[in-house]
């Protein structure tokens, strides 16, 4: 894979303010890079600076070899941006608008129409496409920020929520199309839906505070929760202390806990436990064995593997400066 982004030390100071603090990071094609952070994190600043909307104050970006302070048009040209709530012209309608944006790209003639067909048809717009673009719902006009954004079917794409104001059906129909379009692409999604992640992006990034705290693929960053891996059994609560006790003396478990409150989900005579692993290695077969062994058979048994919100907590509340691949 050839990196279509490249950021080195990139810095943007307001004043006294570091919006964000030497970021270094590396995008190819074929990546879907999940950007993630709190609010005010730097995340919406370093996606308008690597779209040369913003001027750095140091450090570089670079997009597919170009260079956003020296050759800016050649950026542009090369990016599809899908900003926070996307500015359109109200009082035109979608498809003068769409006509509009592929004139303003350099299209003419036939090519126009052609372009804005292949959009509505992908952003699925046709029940709007002849309304005035200030009557729509909000998904509806995300769904016209998108379909400006790859009108030109650009190699880069950079998107600020790209899924915000959607339903459900919204979301997923987004999603694939997010999907289906990365196998020639570079394209980073800043979103505060974690689900997200999982659901299309190969890679993810964590800043907070401006500094770049964590990249790995959407597995590693969920090795990070110290429930990955971790087995979970509910069965008769006769004998489970002993169970609990042999559990925990294998060699491969950290610790046995007994689940409490909401999260034991529990009926009368059968208990929850939660048998967590070292090192975040797989636990279920011993587990599994072990209770076979002494003929046991469990009312319930499966594998956490994490869960996304809780990393995320953990690394931009707790600091934490694990970077991986590509930082």
């Amino acid at each position: 894979m050839s990196d279509m982004i490249v950021l080195e030390n990139l810095t943007k100071r307001f004043g006294d303010l570091t919006a964000v603090d030497a970021v270094s990071m590396h995008v190819a094609r074929g990546e879907v890079l999940g950007f993630l952070g709190p609010n005010g994190a730097g995340k919406s600043t370093t996606m308008k600076m690597i779209c040369g909307y913003l001027t750095p104050t140091s450090g570089t970006a670079r997009v597919q070899g170009h260079d956003v302070m020296t050759e800016p048009m050649a950026v542009k040209a090369a990016i599809g941006y899908l900003p926070e709530g996307a500015p359109t012209y109200g009082d035109m309608t979608v498809r003068a608008f769409l006509r509009f944006i592929a004139r303003i790209r350099g299209f003419d003639g036939a090519e126009v129409d052609r372009r804005v067909d292949r959009v509505r048809e992908l952003a699925d717009l046709d029940e709007v496409i002849g309304r005035p673009v200030e009557t729509l719902s909000k998904g509806f006009k995300r769904r016209v920020g998108l379909a400006q954004s790859i009108l030109h079917d650009p190699e880069v794409l950079i998107m600020d929520e790209p899924t915000d104001g959607l339903d459900p059906n919204q979301k997923h129909q987004v999603r694939s199309l997010i999907k289906d379009m990365a196998h020639d692409k570079a394209i980073v999604i800043s979103t505060h839906i974690l689900e997200e992640v999982g659901a299309v992006c190969s890679r993810a990034v964590v800043i907070a505070h401006g500094k770049l705290l964590a990249d790995g693929t959407p597995e590693d960053l969920l090795r990070r929760d110290a429930h990955h891996n971790a087995v979970v059994v509910r069965l008769a609560a006769a004998g489970a202390d002993d169970l609990i006790a042999g559990l925990s003396a294998l060699p491969q478990i950290a610790g046995v806990e007994q689940l409490t409150g909401d999260a034991a989900n529990t009926q009368d005579g059968i208990v929850g436990f939660r048998a967590r692993p070292k090192d975040g290695a797989s636990i279920v077969v011993p587990v599994g064995e072990y209770l076979r062994g002494l003929g046991v058979t469990p009312e319930e048994m499966y594998v956490e593997h994490g869960h996304m919100d809780e990393v995320f907590r953990a690394i931009t509340l707790g600091g934490e400066t694990r970077a991986g691949t590509g930082a």
